[in-house]
């Protein structure tokens, strides 16, 4: 997209997102949700207002899948029989993405810690081929616990890829506790302007916060954004929570969940 779209829209545009997730999450009786809700702002701006035709998204955080699949059916790319079909058997839409089912999910990503190797190599082959193409990756905090995600900062910054921005969904919880707790990561701005990043820290819920950052110039080096969002977004009873990491919701928490998204 060229032209950012008004924040007003794109409040709605990922309330729609949020219900339809909500709303697979419950027919397939299917976890990882706070995964998905903490990034839901993240992916309605950058398939709404930041990523061009011949731009390439690597959601390297595999388990938010769902997310992204909830999304790219708002977007008009992927069918309603699609997105029904989530989690079910024979499915092109699995917990984890599964690669080259669709063209807008390039690899398959799960195990983390890929997401960015992968997004640096691409960014490397546009510049290589001398293609004004450029690479969003989407990362998560506690997968910032995996080596190969620095060796590829490294390589990333070694290489001035100015074409490639990372978002760390910096949501404060992974699989087993805070992420503080768990490893901590601070001081994590200062590691990734080490490792040759231009980088911005900002609320990862705010679109205009989201918007400055990612068309901020980084000169010749490339972006990371520290995004601070809240796991488990727009729902009260999953915000904070680590549990939602993993449970499906029952009929009523569903019912909860949806009347907080204005329905």
């Amino acid at each position: 997209m060229t032209n950012p779209v008004p924040v007003p829209q794109l409040e709605e545009t990922a309330k729609k997102i949020r219900r339809r997730f909500l709303g697979m999450h419950f027919q397939a009786k299917a976890g990882h949700i706070g995964s998905g809700l903490s990034c839901i702002d993240l992916l309605t701006y950058l398939y709404w207002s930041h990523l061009r035709p011949g731009d390439r998204f690597i959601l390297s955080k595999g388990h938010a899948a769902s997310a992204l699949y909830a999304c790219l059916r708002e977007r008009g790319l992927f069918s309603e029989e699609e997105i029904q079909r989530y989690y079910r058997d024979a499915t092109t839409l699995p917990a984890h993405p599964a690669a080259m089912a669709h063209a807008e999910i390039p690899v398959a990503l799960g195990s983390l810690g890929h997401g960015l190797p992968i997004s640096a190599g691409i960014a490397l082959g546009y510049r290589i081929q001398g293609e004004d193409r450029r690479v969003a990756c989407l990362l998560s905090d506690g997968e910032c616990d995996e080596g190969s995600v620095w060796e590829a900062a490294l390589f990333a910054g070694h290489h001035r890829l100015s074409n490639l921005a990372v978002l760390v969904d910096a949501n404060g919880l992974q699989g087993y506790g805070r992420t503080d707790e768990v490893l901590g990561l601070e001081p994590f701005a200062d590691k990734w302007k080490a490792f040759g990043f231009e980088v911005r820290e900002i609320d990862g819920h705010d679109f205009t916060a989201i918007g400055r950052a990612l068309s901020s110039a980084a000169g010749d080096k490339p972006l990371c954004v520290i995004c601070r969002t809240v796991k488990g977004k727009g729902v009260s009873f999953m915000e904070n929570k680590l549990e939602w990491h993993y449970l499906p919701m029952n009929e009523e928490q569903y019912k909860k969940a949806l009347e907080e998204q204005g329905r």
